[in-house]
This record gives C-alpha cells, sequence and structure tokens, in this order.
C-alpha cells in the first residue's frame, strides 16, 4: 500500500519567523516513519505556518504549488491568467469600454468571419465605378498594352501592400481602427495620426466618387428625363453646367440617404451589402458571356478613325447625302450648299458608314486597339480638333492621368482592415480575406482590358460617355442578356460601394479620435448608445459633401489616389521598419513576406504619387507634415572626431534623452542583459558560457553589458581591473557578444555586484534583464559565501525589478558552432509578465536554436478545468503569434510521500548540524576568553583584575543558520569607535591551585569538563534524532518533488527546460533551504534555465 499522508488542522504548528496561521497538519499513514503515538493526530513541525494563497474553496491548502506560494499575490497562477485572457476584447489596450449600465448580461461579440467581414467589402469597394463608367475610355486612350500596363502597375502595388498589411495585421490583436491602428503602433502617434488623417480624407472622398459614379450612371444612361436643370442629351451635355448642377443636387440627396442608413447601423449595412454585391457579380458575369457573343451595335465612322454622334439608328443619319442627291442634315452640318459646289468635293472626300461597334473576338481588334491615342481637350485624333459631332476629349489624358484616375478602382484593399473590430479573428481574415480580393479583383481587371481591346472598336472605346452609340454606356452594350442588367447592377453596386467607404470613414475617424492625439478631435470620439460613431458621421458627411460640390469624378480621382498612396506607403515603411529591426515583439503569423517586397510597395508608391500628379504630392505630403508636427507639439503624449562621429555622438546624446521621457511599452520591450560574470584567480571568466548565452539569447542584436567583482581595495587593485576588462572584451569578440564591459573593485563581492545593478547603464539604456551563474558546489563547501552571494544577488535582482535568467549546468549549454534539433520546454507554473514565452522565442532567432520546438506545459491543479486551460492557452498563443505544442499536466493530489518527509528531515538535520557546527558570537567571546585565562594563570595575573576588562571585537557577517547570531546582531549597540561590545561575561570560575595541590586538582578538573562535553554530544545527537520538519517545508519539498517528477518524465530529452524562479524567502533562516528546493526541483535535468519575470509585462497581444 502506498505511503501518503493526510492533511488535519492545528493550532500548534508554527514556523518560525512567520506569523500564527490555523493551517493544515500532516499525518502519516502508514508509514514507518518514526511517529508519536502518544494519541490523536499525530503532528510534526514545531514552526508556524506562512500564509499561503492556494486555499480552495474547501479551505485545503494546495501543496502541489506550496513553493510559489509567496509569488502568487503579484504572479497569478497560470490557469487565472487564461481565464482572464481567452475572452479578450477587440478594443485598443490603452482604452476601455464604457458601460452604460450595472447590467451583468452578456454582450455578444463580433461574429463576422473572412467572406462576409473582408473578402465581401474588399471586392465591393475594388470593384466599383471605374470599372463600369472609365476601363473601356481608358482602354480605348492608353491602347492595350499601355492599359494592361496600368492597371499591373496598380495590382502589384496594392498587392504589395496588402503582403506588408497582411504580416502587421497578424503580429497581434487588431483592435478598432484598421490600417490606422496598425500603422500608428509600428511608427508612432505621429506617423500614425497624420497617415490615419489621409486615409480618412481618401476614404470620405471615395465615397464622393463612387456617389458621383452612380449619379452619372442615372442620369446619362438610365433617365436622362430625370434632369432638373434642362436636357442633357445634346452634343457635349454631359459636362454642361445643367448636369454638373444636376450631380451636385442628387448626389446631396444620395448622400443624406445612405448617411442615415449608416447611423441606423451597421448591421442593416451588412443587409444591404449583400444585396449590392450580388448586383456586382452578376453584372461582371453578364458583361464577360457577352464578350464571346457578338453584337449588332452600330456607329457611324468618318475615314476610318473618327465616331460621329449617333442621334437616331436610320441609315440616313451615316451619310451627307440620300438617295435623290439632297444633303442630309449630316450633310448641312459639315457644310453649307453653294452655287460653286464646294461642298460636293468637301462629301466626296469623306468616308463615312455604318460599322459594327462590338465585333467582337477574332476579328483582329486587338492588334488595332494595342497602341495609344493621347489627346488634349477637344481633339478627336492627336493634334487634330474636333468639329461638328465628331466625338472629341473632354479632358486633356496622358498616361499619369489615366494612372491617375484608375487607381481608385483598386484602393478598396483596407474595407476588411477597418472592419477590424467586427470581425471575429483579424488576424485569420484580413490576410486571406484582403489578398483573396485583391488577387480576384485583378484578375477581373486585366481580363477586362484584354477582351475590351479585342471586341470593341478604338473609335467607340475613346467614347467616354457612348455618344457614338446613342448615348449607352458601353459595357452595358457588351453585356448578356440585356444592357438594363449591368445598368441597374453598376448603379446598385457604385452606391454600394459608397455605402462601404461611408462605414469604414467615421469609424477610422473615431478611433483617431479615442487615441487623443489630435486634442480638437477629441469630440468625434464618442458614439451613439449603440456604439455607432454618430459626431465622425457627421464630419464624414460634411467633407464628402465637399466632393459631391466638385460634381466630376475626374477631378475627385486624383486626390483619392494621393491620399490612398500615402496611407499603403507608409502601411510597407512600417512593415519593411520591423523587419529590419528585428523586434521582440514582431512574431506575424503571415510569413509571406519580405523587407525588399515592403521595400519595393515604398518605392512604387512614392513613384505612382509623383507619376500621377506632382502637384497633389507634394500638397499630400505637406499635409502630412503638417498634422505629424502637430501632434508632435501640441498633441497628447503617447507612449506607443571626424564628422560622422560628432554626427553620431549627436543622434547618440538625442536617443538617450528621448529614451529618459517614460518607460518604454511593452511591444518595444526587448531583453537589456547584465552578465554578472565570476571571474577565476587569473582573472578569467569562470564560466565561458555565459557570454555564449548571452550571444544566442540576442541573436546579434541589442544591448550587453558584463560586469565582474574584484575583491579588494580600489587602489591596490586597479590595474587587476583593467587586465580582467581586457580579458572580458576579448572573450565578448570570441563569443560574437556586442556590448560594453565593468569590472568593479570593492571590499565585499556581495555589495559590489549589488553596486554593478544600480549603476550599470547610462539614463534609459539601462539593463533590464540579469544573467546570473548557478552556486556549484554549494553543498560541498563549508563557507556559507558560496551561496549567500546568489542568494543576496538574487534579491537584490527582485529589489530592482530586473528579470533573472539562471541558467543551470552552463557548462552542458551549446556553443555558437553547434546546431541543436529537438525540443525548447517551457514549464509556466506562475505568471511572470511573459518572459518565459519571450525567452525561447529570441532563442530561437539565433542559428543554434533555429530547428528546436516549442512545448509549452503548464500545471492544472484540482479545482482548475484542464480542457478549458488547454483551450484558453492554446487561443493565447495563437494571439502571441507563437507556434508550440501545449499539454496541461494535471497534479491533482495532495498527498506527500515519504520520500518528500525524508528528503525534508534530511535538510533540516543537515541545516541543525551546520547551525551547530558554526559558534555563535556568544561562544566566540567564551572561547577567547578562556585563553586569556589561561594565559593569565600560567603568569601568575591577578583574575579579579580581568574580571573589570570587557572583550571587544570587529562586527562580523552573521551566519543565515544562526537565527541567535542574528538576535544578537539587532540587540547588541555601537560604541562610538564603530565597534560592538559584547557584554561582559564573567570569567571561568578558577581556583588558584597551590604549588604543593596544583598537581592533583588538574587532572579531576579535566575529567569532569570532559564528562560534561560528552553529555552535551550526548544531547545534539538525540536532538537530531527527534528533529521532526515543519509542516511549510514538507509542502515546499512536496513541490519541488512533484514538480521535479513530472519535469523528468516529460522533459528529459529536451534540449533545453525553462521553468519559474520561485521568489527568495523573507526569512534568513530559510535561505539554506531555498537552495536545496531548487536543487530537487532541477535534478536530473541536463539544460535548464530558471526565470524569474521582473514584474511587468513584456508580451503583448496587440499590434
Amino acid at each position: 500500500m502506498s505511503v501518503r499522508f493526510t492533511v488535519s488542522k492545528t493550532e500548534e504548528d508554527v514556523e518560525s519567523g512567520n506569523h500564527v496561521d490555523d493551517g493544515p497538519n500532516i499525518e502519516i499513514v502508514d508509514c514507518e516513519c518514526p511517529v508519536d503515538h502518544g494519541g490523536g493526530t499525530k503532528k510534526y513541525g514545531d514552526g508556524k505556518n506562512e500564509s499561503s494563497p492556494f486555499m480552495g474553496s474547501d479551505g485545503v491548502r494546495d501543496k502541489n504549488l506550496a513553493l510559489y506560494e509567496d509569488e502568487i499575490d503579484h504572479r497569478p497562477k497560470v490557469s487565472s491568467l487564461l481565464s482572464s485572457l481567452a475572452n479578450y476584447k477587440m478594443l485598443p489596450e490603452h482604452t476601455q469600454e464604457k458601460r452604460e449600465s450595472t447590467s451583468t448580461e452578456p454582450k455578444s461579440s463580433p461574429q463576422m468571419g473572412t467572406f462576409m467581414g473582408v473578402y465581401l467589402p474588399c471586392l465591393q469597394n475594388i470593384l466599383g465605378v471605374i470599372l463600369f463608367i472609365r476601363l473601356s475610355w481608358i482602354v480605348g486612350t492608353a491602347g492595350a498594352i499601355g492599359s494592361f500596363f496600368i492597371v499591373l502597375i496598380c495590382c502589384c502595388t496594392t498587392l504589395l501592400t496588402a503582403v506588408s498589411m497582411s504580416a502587421i495585421a497578424t503580429n497581434g490583436v487588431v483592435p478598432a481602427g484598421g490600417s490606422y491602428f496598425m500603422i500608428s503602433r509600428a511608427l508612432g502617434p505621429e506617423f500614425g495620426g497624420a497617415v490615419g488623417i489621409l486615409f480618412f480624407l481618401g476614404t470620405t472622398f471615395a465615397s464622393a466618387m463612387y456617389i458621383l459614379g452612380a449619379i452619372e450612371i442615372l442620369l446619362i444612361y438610365i433617365a436622362p428625363q430625370m434632369s432638373l436643370f434642362g436636357d442633357i442629351t445634346g452634343i457635349g451635355a454631359s459636362q454642361s453646367p445643367a448636369m454638373l448642377n444636376n450631380m451636385r443636387v442628387y448626389g446631396t440627396a444620395i448622400l443624406f440617404c445612405l448617411c442615415t442608413l449608416v447611423f441606423v447601423g451597421v448591421k442593416y449595412v451588412n443587409k444591404c451589402a449583400l444585396l449590392f454585391l450580388m448586383c456586382v457579380i452578376l453584372s461582371i458575369f453578364s458583361i464577360f458571356i457577352g464578350f464571346f457573343i457578338p453584337k449588332e451595335v452600330e456607329f457611324c465612322e468618318m475615314n476610318g478613325n473618327i465616331a460621329l454622334q449617333k442621334g437616331s439608328s436610320v441609315q440616313s443619319d451615316c451619310s451627307f447625302v440620300n438617295e435623290t442627291g439632297y444633303p442630309t442634315e449630316m450633310g448641312l452640318l459639315y457644310c453649307t450648299p453653294d452655287v460653286n459646289n464646294t461642298c460636293e468635293e468637301y462629301w466626296g472626300g469623306q468616308t463615312l458608314k455604318w460599322e459594327l461597334a462590338i465585333p467582337g473576338l477574332g476579328r483582329g481588334e486587338i492588334g488595332e486597339n494595342k497602341k495609344g491615342y493621347y489627346r488634349e481637350s477637344g481633339d478627336v485624333l492627336p493634334r487634330q480638333k474636333g468639329v461638328n459631332n465628331q466625338v472629341s476629349a473632354d479632358i486633356t489624358a496622358s498616361f499619369t492621368l489615366l494612372l491617375a484616375i484608375f487607381f481608385p478602382s483598386v484602393t478598396g484593399i483596407m474595407a476588411g482592415s477597418n472592419r477590424s473590430g467586427d470581425l471575429k479573428n483579424a488576424q485569420f481574415s484580413i490576410p486571406r480575406g484582403t489578398i483573396g480580393a485583391i488577387i480576384t479583383t485583378s484578375l477581373i481587371y486585366l481580363i477586362s482590358v484584354l477582351f475590351f481591346a479585342g471586341t470593341t472598336r478604338g473609335e467607340v472605346l475613346r467614347d467616354k460617355y457612348g455618344e457614338s452609340i446613342g448615348g449607352g454606356l458601353l459595357a452595358a452594350r457588351t453585356c448578356w442578356p440585356n444592357e438594363w442588367v449591368v445598368l441597374i447592377g453598376s448603379f446598385l453596386s457604385t452606391v454600394g460601394a459608397g455605402l462601404q467607404s461611408l462605414t469604414g470613414a467615421p469609424r477610422l475617424l473615431q478611433a483617431i479620435a479615442k487615441d487623443n492625439i489630435i486634442p480638437f478631435l477629441r469630440v468625434f470620439g464618442k458614439g451613439s448608445k449603440t456604439g455607432e460613431p454618430t459626431w465622425a458621421l457627421l464630419l464624414t458627411f460634411m467633407i464628402s459633401e465637399m466632393g459631391i460640390l466638385i460634381a466630376s469624378l475626374d477631378l475627385v480621382a486624383p486626390i483619392i489616389t494621393m491620399f490612398f498612396l500615402m496611407c499603403y506607403m507608409f502601411v510597407n515603411l512600417a512593415c519593411a521598419l520591423q523587419t529590419l529591426l528585428r523586434t521582440p515583439n514582431w512574431r506575424p503569423r503571415f510569413v509571406y513576406y519580405h523587407w525588399i517586397l515592403s521595400g519595393l510597395g515604398v518605392g512604387m508608391c512614392v513613384a505612382l504619387m509623383f507619376i500621377s500628379s506632382w502637384y497633389y504630392a507634394i500638397a499630400a505630403m505637406v499635409l502630412a507634415g503638417c498634422i505629424y508636427k502637430y501632434i508632435e507639439f501640441q498633441g497628447a503624449e503617447k507612449e506607443w572626431g571626424d564628422g560622422i562621429r560628432g554626427l553620431n555622438l549627436q543622434a547618440a546624446r538625442y536617443s538617450l534623452l528621448r529614451l529618459e521621457l517614460g518607460p518604454a511599452h511593452t511591444k518595444n520591450w526587448r531583453p537589456q542583459i547584465l552578465v554578472m560574470c565570476k571571474l577565476d584567480d587569473d582573472l578569467m571568466p569562470k564560466h565561458r558560457k555565459l557570454l555564449t548565452f548571452a550571444s544566442q539569447l540576442k541573436a546579434g542584436k541589442g544591448f550587453t553589458q558584463v560586469t565582474s567583482v574584484i575583491k579588494g581595495d580600489f587602489l591596490q587593485k586597479y590595474g587587476e581591473s583593467k587586465a580582467a576588462e581586457q580579458e572580458l572584451r576579448k572573450m565578448m569578440m570570441e563569443e560574437k557578444v556586442k556590448g560594453f564591459v565593468n569590472v568593479l573593485v570593492a571590499s565585499n563581492v556581495t555589495d559590489g555586484l549589488t553596486s554593478s545593478l544600480q549603476l550599470c547603464g547610462l539614463g534609459g539604456l539601462k539593463h533590464n534583464t540579469v544573467v546570473l551563474g548557478w552556486p556549484y558546489g554549494w553543498r560541498q563547501s563549508e563557507d556559507i559565501k558560496s551561496w549567500k552571494v546568489f542568494l543576496d544577488t538574487v534579491r537584490a535582482v527582485s529589489a530592482s525589478h530586473d528579470a533573472l535568467l539562471v541558467p543551470k549546468n552552463i557548462t552542458l549549454y551549446p556553443s555558437n558552432a553547434e546546431r541543436l534539433e529537438g525540443y525548447i520546454d517551457i514549464w509556466w507554473i506562475v505568471h511572470d509578465g511573459g518572459m518565459l514565452m519571450l525567452l525561447p522565442f529570441l532563442l530561437k532567432q539565433h542559428k543554434v536554436w533555429k530547428n528546436c520546438k516549442l512545448r509549452i506545459y503548464t500545471v492544472a491543479q484540482l479545482e482548475d478545468n484542464s480542457v478549458q486551460m488547454k483551450k484558453d492557452l492554446s487561443t493565447f498563443l495563437y494571439h502571441l503569434r507563437i507556434d508550440a505544442m501545449i499539454e496541461v499536466v494535471e497534479m491533482t493530489t495532495s498527498d506527500i510521500s515519504a520520500y518528500t518527509y525524508e528528503r525534508t528531515l534530511m535538510m533540516e538535520q543537515r541545516t541543525q548540524l551546520l547551525r551547530e557546527m558554526k559558534l555563535s558570537r556568544t561562544e566566540k567571546k567564551r572561547v577567547v576568553q578562556s585563553v586569556i585565562d589561561l594565559h593569565h594563570l600560567a603568569s601568575g595575573t591577578d583574575l579579579n583584575v580581568q574580571r573589570e576588562r570587557k572583550v571587544r571585537f570587529q562586527q562580523q557577517e552573521s551566519s543565515p543558520f544562526d537565527e541567535e547570531v542574528i538576535k544578537d546582531n539587532e540587540e547588541n549597540e555601537e560604541d562610538e569607535g564603530g565597534e560592538k561590545v559584547i557584554e561582559e561575561t564573567p570569567l571561568a570560575d578558577v581556583s588558584l591551585p597551590s604549588e604543593s595541590g596544583s598537581a592533583e586538582n588538574t587532572p579531576r578538573e579535566e575529567d569532569t569538563s570532559q564528562n560534561e562535553a560528552k553529555k552535551d554530544d550526548d544531547e545534539d545527537d538525540e536532538k537530531l534524532l527527534n528533529l521532526k520538519p515543519s509542516e511549510s517545508n514538507v509542502r515546499r519539498m512536496h513541490t519541488a518533488v512533484k514538480l521535479n517528477e513530472v519535469i523528468v518524465e516529460k522533459s528529459h530529452k529536451a534540449q533545453l527546460v525553462i521553468l519559474n524562479l520561485p521568489g527568495p524567502p523573507k526569512a534568513k533562516a530559510a535561505e539554506h533551504n531555498y537552495m536545496e528546493y531548487l536543487e530537487v526541483l532541477t535534478e536530473g535535468l541536463e539544460r535548464v534555465l530558471m526565470v524569474r519575470g521582473g514584474g511587468r509585462e513584456v508580451i503583448t497581444i496587440y499590434s
């Protein structure tokens, strides 16, 4: 039958150095251990319990984690942490969700997936107005090759931007704010605010562009009779003042209706969006089917390359004279007959005939349309002015203008990221939905360019408003089965795209306002009771109305291009900088990115800005610069020799001063390491692998300091300190450690290390992580300094709130030339700010550990749901972008084995034995006093004189084993000279022997003293044999033994085991036991890294 312990309460179980607690008592069941059978519950230990937070609802202590019970007040258990992180809310990390009422009803979390939340909105925004009313004109003007190149450049730019955006979006949780949130968190509030405002303006003007396109389709192609300001069907009426006024009035009306729908709620927008998207898809399918079916659509062609406006469908409209020889209306339009018959000569020199406007595929049209026809305003052909009813250019066209007009048609790629706050899983949905939508629409655009060029006459393609085919929309005339499918579909889809823009823009402005980086925008952060951005929507309406008052889609499009290109440029720049800097927080789940692709995206955006319109580009940059400087100086503070050498010094000075402004954000936290390196007698580093480990942890990046302490006087040891510095620098170069060396000379090693801990670093460039070697051989050494220095340093590091890394068995750690394969096991017992999660990620950046995989183990107690813990931990790691195997180890039993009891008993017996081996201060004084007495007895000095004297001792270090010494140190008072006076102890009662009796008395006294000494030894031996361990020590030893068992079982083949370092004991008397616990905890493991966090979060799920 197994040996176990049961738990019962007692009031007598107390432990030295702590308050009385009604903790449990342990009863030994089925054990051969010596116990008291006097009756009742068998109790052990003579100490009182420390208060333990590991207390279940039934009042029973959690012995399985008793070793970490001092940590729980400020370092929660993993199960508690995971349960709080599992259901995070999609809000920026510095904002709080406002509670409108005290109701405890749970709010439904966002449930939009990839298809509905990202893919469809992007598809709808990208496939907007340009495809239906401008793409064919761009193909006719730029030619098949030029237009294909224009579309390809724009699609490649957006694809590169989407790749960068996917990397940023998957580098943490993306709350509401989308692209603004990603840029501001990657480049800072100044850049983020500037680009966010530009992107807001671009999205708002895009809504105006979509609405203007919808009005153009409605009034020109669907219902011209709806004009409120006269006829708009005549020659050139498409750009007449009457048409512009119509667009302003109808545009304002539609804008008001759409804003009202957005105000009602985003769920209604989503319902309408699906209808609008179906219209887009149906229209595109109709057009693509129509490309393969020839159309009987004719136009009147003059001289083989000029299209004439078509007023009716009768044959006489395409001739100068009729069958009877009389001039037609067209003939009279071009020439007035006179007596000289000049008109007949003119008419005879011109060729007029009906031609098929859409001959279809296989007619050689793509060869005719491969070159471009760039015309100035009023030209019918390049450098040829149009007359009468010839279809001429309404604006001066160029490659750059066509690029600027077309680019807004690919700018809907951030429709999904702007809705990140409404997505169920933004990290999963944004990359897949956005890139999928870009690839889909890019293929549609490129195929459409080739089909338009291969099926339609060039003269008709260059006819922007379809005047040569009776005022019809070319895309509608191309479709099958009826042109109304595309007319209605394009109108609804364009309105839907405007609705999507009006949905995203206010939310973007609300996110900027909530960040409070631009004070005067603070009011726009408020919303309605349903959360809708009411005030931001009002401002969006006003700005969009400004675009509608321009009343020209071709004039609004270049403005939108600049705003979006600026935003895309900074998205690519943010990704490139994060990749090159290799910050620890940069761990995108999307792996198909590279800084070269992001850099190419930056270059293409800048080039397109200046190619499209250099003055618009300069204006956009000036506006962004003004916003940047305003945020820098007026906005709210957010945490988020030679000339070259002089420049470096100035840059370093500026950077150090900036670092002093405040603590670093969690995302910017990285380990700045202070390596405490012990020197041997030859002033060489005793453990070279400490430097190797530091180099692997930093992966060649960051800041490292190496410090050592030489015991002695600085005036005498100065030369040795400089020699030691040289040796350390040499070894750092060999191990490729980039950093600085500091060797301190101190009279005491502990004081020297504590001073280094406080003084190393400059300004804000200070260490936050300490690497400390393990005190090997401390058990075999009689000198307490072998482990006392280590423990004092652990306390000092904890007091300074720095992280602590203690690599054990450092000689077994790999060199930089090795390549390890296997597992890095993380035993996550208490939450320490994320150090245990961050360290293996940093190690894997180095080539030594690159091929290792991560396994994370956490401990489930009796009250924990291990299945839920594993699920929550998986969710947590997913948001941290860390790939690891997960296992929850159940430690539900609290029975204490006989081995644990015996191990604790041996530890306490050893501690007691060491106490007795150490002489107390009083005993030392007595020995010295006895020597003085014997000396004066031999010299015949009067003892009465000696009794009047006091013996003075220099203050010495007290032993942590000896509690009496500690009490003596507290009770003794210092005299004026700084020396402590030991109270006078009377001299031994020694009778002065007479000369005649000295030989007889001396042997008798010696026998008596020997008997007393033997009696004392027997009492001490009996005390050791009857010693019973305290309950607190048994519980801690139980934790160490149980954890060691499961760690060895699970991780005995792991290349590295990383686990929490328990906090140092508060009581001095428990220091030796603490070292024993650590030894038991790590027994049987080759490479162990014990980690203790610094009390702050070092890893975050946010981008």
